[in-house]
Parts: C-alpha cells; sequence; structure tokens
C-alpha cells in the first residue's frame, strides 16, 4: 500500500476516535494497491448533550442512559453525564486545564456497564442542560433518554427528549409563535471555544427577518434558551426554524409548549430529502397535522400516503401535498391513523426535490388533550436503541417502506435487575406494526430496547412512551434513527508492517 494511502487510513482512524464517526473512501485503483471492502469497527468516543429539561418548579425530570454491548470494544472506558459548565466537562473527560483547581463537580448519572441500563433525576426548572462523554466500551452506540413530567401549566404532561450528539446545522419544522404557544430552541455547546449561531424563521409567506437571530454567542460548556418570540413580532401558527453554527458546534432543540394541550420536545427533522419517512403514529391519535418545508429554489410536490398494517394507502382528501419554495405549508390529517398503527410515507411525485417535514400528534379530547412531534427520521441502519421503557407504557413501531424486512429486537436488563430477551419479527413491503415487544423477565426499573435488521429492505422505527396521569393521556415519541455506533474504516490488501522497517 502507498504510504500517502497509509497516512489518510491513520488520519481517519484518528478522526473515529476524537468524532466518533468517520468514513474514508480510498482511491480506486487495482492491483496490490486496491483496498478492500471498508470494516466496521466500533466508535471510541461518543459525546451526548442534553437541553436543561423544563420551565416549571413542578417538573420531575428521569435522565436513562444505555450502551448496547457491541463486538470488539476496548475492555475499559468511562463515561459522565453532568451539568453544562466548564467544571463539569473537565470532570467528565478527566482533564484539567493549567494550574489552576477545579472544584469537584458530582455527575447527574454515570453509565453502568454495556448491557445495563442506569437512571438519574432531577425536579425544578432549575435543572441545568447536560454534557456527556463516553469513550472505550462505553461508546458505541451510547443512548441517553431525557424524560419530563409536568403535573400542571403551560407544556403539562409528559415530555421526551434523546441527547443529541453536537453538530453545525438543524431544521425543525412544527414551531410556532402563536399567541398559546411558548417556543424556545434549546443550543448547548460542549467545547472549550464560544460557538456562534445563526438562527432562520420560515413561515407561510416565507423568511421572517430577525436581526437579532444572526450572530448568537453560545459560551463554552454552556447552553442557551431562545424563546422564538423574542425573535419576531409575528404570531405564526406554523414555522419552520433552521439553526446553522457559523463557528463552533451545538446540540440544538426545540421545547414546543402549548397552554391547553400539553407539549413536548420536538427533534430535528432528517436532512433535507425527496423521499421522507415519519414513523410511529399512535394508533388512538385523534388529530395529526403535516408541516413541512423546502429549503431550495424549486417548489416540491408531494405524494402523501400511510404505511398501516395492510400495507400503502392514501389518506382521503389529503393525497398530495404542495410546499412553495422557502414557505411553510401544514396540512391537516384528522385521525388518520383510524385506530390502527401507522405512518406516513411523503414522496415526490415528479422530480425529487429536498424536503423536512415534522408531525404534531395529538391524543385525547377537550381539555384532556396531549401533544408530541413526530420528525422525518433516517432508517435504524445496523442498530437503534431506546432507553427509558417500562412494562405497560411503551410501544415500539417499526415500517419497512419499500421492502419486506427481518428485525431483531433485544429487551436489556433491568436498571435494577431483570433477564435479557430477544424476539424477531418479520415487517411486510409497505407496513407498519405496532410489535409485541419483549421485556425482560423478573423487570425491576426500566429497561432498553435495540433493535437490529437481520435482512431486507431499510426499516423506520419509533418508541412511545405514555402515561395517563388524571385522565391526560400524557405521551412522548422518539423516533430511532442509526446509532453510529461503529465506523467505516477500510482493510488493507497487504501486512502493513513491513513499512514500519
Amino acid at each position: 500500500m502507498k504510504r500517502t494511502t497509509l497516512s489518510l487510513i491513520a488520519g481517519t482512524a484518528a478522526l473515529a476516535a476524537v468524532t466518533g464517526f468517520a468514513v474514508l473512501k480510498t482511491p480506486e485503483a487495482s492491483g496490490a494497491d486496491s483496498a478492500r471492502a471498508a470494516a466496521q469497527l466500533p466508535v471510541e468516543r461518543t459525546s451526548l448533550l442534553c437541553p436543561a429539561p423544563s420551565i416549571s418548579d413542578i417538573a420531575e425530570t428521569t435522565y436513562t442512559s444505555f450502551t448496547p454491548v457491541t463486538k470488539g470494544t476496548a475492555g475499559s472506558g468511562k463515561a459522565a453525564l453532568a451539568a453544562a459548565t466548564e467544571e463539569s466537562a473537565d470532570a467528565a473527560s478527566g482533564t484539567t486545564k493549567g494550574t489552576k483547581k477545579k472544584k469537584s463537580v458530582k455527575p447527574v448519572l454515570t453509565p453502568k456497564e454495556p448491557g445495563t441500563p442506569a437512571t438519574g433525576d432531577a425536579s425544578g426548572a432549575d435543572s441545568p442542560a447536560l454534557v456527556g462523554i463516553a469513550e472505550g466500551k462505553f461508546a458505541p452506540g451510547w443512548t441517553v433518554q431525557e424524560t419530563t413530567e409536568v403535573a400542571a401549566g403551560t407544556g403539562r404532561g409528559l415530555q421526551g427528549v434523546n441527547c443529541t450528539a453536537p453538530d453545525t446545522e438543524f431544521w425543525f419544522p412544527g414551531a410556532s409563535t402563536a399567541a398559546d404557544r411558548t417556543d424556545y430552541v434549546h443550543l448547548t455547546n460542549p467545547d472549550d471555544g464560544p460557538a456562534v449561531v445563526d438562527i432562520e424563521l420560515y413561515g407561510k409567506d416565507g423568511a421572517i427577518k430577525s436581526p437579532v437571530a444572526e450572530g448568537i454567542t453560545v459560551k463554552p460548556h454552556s447552553s442557551e434558551p431562545v424563546l422564538l418570540s423574542t425573535l419576531t413580532d409575528e404570531r405564526q401558527t406554523d414555522l419552520t426554524v433552521h439553526v446553522s453554527v457559523r463557528s463552533g458546534r451545538v446540540g440544538a432543540a426545540v421545547q414546543a409548549l402549548d397552554d391547553k394541550i400539553g407539549g413536548d420536545w420536538l427533534a430535528a427533522s432528517t436532512d433535507p430529502a425527496g423521499t421522507l419517512i415519519l414513523p410511529g403514529i399512535p394508533k388512538d391519535a385523534t388529530s395529526v397535522r403535516l408541516i413541512a418545508f423546502t429549503p431550495g429554489d424549486a417548489d416540491a410536490d408531494l405524494k402523501v400516503r400511510l404505511a398501516s398494517p395492510d400495507g400503502l394507502i392514501t389518506p382521503a382528501g389529503s393525497e398530495t401535498l404542495h410546499v412553495k419554495s422557502g414557505m411553510t405549508t401544514a396540512i391537516d390529517l384528522g385521525n388518520v391513523t383510524r385506530g390502527e398503527a401507522g405512518s406516513l410515507v411523503l414522496t415526490s411525485t415528479d422530480r425529487a426535490v429536498p424536503v423536512v417535514a415534522a408531525l404534531r400528534v395529538t391524543r385525547g379530547k377537550g381539555d384532556k388533550q396531549e401533544t408530541a412531534f413526530i420528525p422525518a427520521t433516517g432508517p435504524v441502519g445496523t442498530r437503534a436503541t431506546s432507553a427509558d421503557n417500562s412494562g405497560k407504557g411503551t410501544t415500539l413501531s417499526l415500517t419497512a417502506p419499500t421492502a419486506t424486512a427481518t428485525v431483531k429486537v433485544t429487551a436489556s436488563a433491568g436498571s435494577g435487575g431483570g433477564t435479557v430477551s430477544t424476539k424477531t419479527y418479520t415487517i411486510k413491503q409497505g407496513t407498519t406494526q405496532d410489535i409485541d415487544a419483549p421485556a425482560p423477565a423478573g423487570l425491576k426499573g426500566t429497561y432498553a430496547l435495540t433493535v437490529e435488521p437481520v435482512s431486507g429492505g431499510p426499516v423506520y422505527a419509533a418508541r412511545t412512551l405514555a402515561a395517563t396521569e388524571e385522565g391526560v393521556p400524557g405521551f412522548t415519541v422518539q423516533t430511532l434513527p442509526d446509532d453510529r455506533g461503529t465506523v467505516s474504516v477500510p482493510e488493507a490488501d497487504q501486512d502493513l508492517s513491513v513499512l514500519q522497517k
């Protein structure tokens, strides 16, 4: 192998160790210098960011951490989740800066060994955003779920979000500055330097100018909740929020709180694409609202279909959706699932125009309503994990939009005890199934569900967590894209040890 190629592989391996994700494409070649197919190796380091959970003094929040067992990982490692401060960042990474002594910061949660969930909790409006770092055997597929119960007031109900990796761009269709909504964009900076962020708002008539939304500085190891109504005087029922980072990187999520019908976290939509899957609409949804946006210069015409237990169907009266360029478009689908499991499938009717989308889902009626959000998401890929599951309140929804697929689902041991359980399922082409997911025998505490496709076409997944309080059907939905627990590293065609002589 040429020394230049060897250097590229070494650089890729180093990048994988730092970021948890890297892919190297070697130059096409023939003969002895060609590279074999890339091997999937476990990542060595993962960062996760959790937004500050609530503005309510009566909020109760639980954090659940889980790392699935991954073959080929190192025998050692460490992980911690602590408040987003400079001191907590040093504590989590095990480093200090200069000679100044740092005060001791107790982690909010210390993960257990891979295969076993760990839990921590917080309460009140002063609970901070969290920064987590996992290394070695704790890094591949590390998942942290933040779940908050709010008994009364704005956003009352169950709110949940998967803590996310830092990035530089996020799309949030489904936000709002309506009079009955209080929506925040939470920006969390995990790094040693400041991050500079722009927030763009797009309503039904296009871009909304806001000079105060540009050049927002997020200090190192800190979090900034930005109230959308402070960025514009316009009242918009449906907004698309675009977060772009000029320098540094952040974690971003939108907390959407309603005065009357609860609220939840709105996670970022997957990258703009011509085909989008929005999985896991609860079968008892009383109202479903689709919000879509295309960031390009061309309008998008989308075919709207529901992947039901019996196959793909077209909702009556909502066969297509025209999305004008640069304008947020929304449509009410009503109780589109009609008592059955369902996922929404959006495809371009003509040419593929990139689109982002999300669903606002409502359960209950009258003053007993609660809402949650389902963004368009990527496929499960190699593996995806849902943490913080209970024996009765969990629904796992799987859809195979293009081809029949076989899927293995593993229930971990419980956080307080229990035995691992595994089942295999077949999801037919074009269908969605709310499966009877396995649960640990002798379960104590909460457990994790890990989804792994075995054969067939791509699978998309979502987990609904429900908890009814005083007649209000509280719930939250998290999509389950690939956990990015492995990294592609090309294999060499020859023994590289000769190059070290």
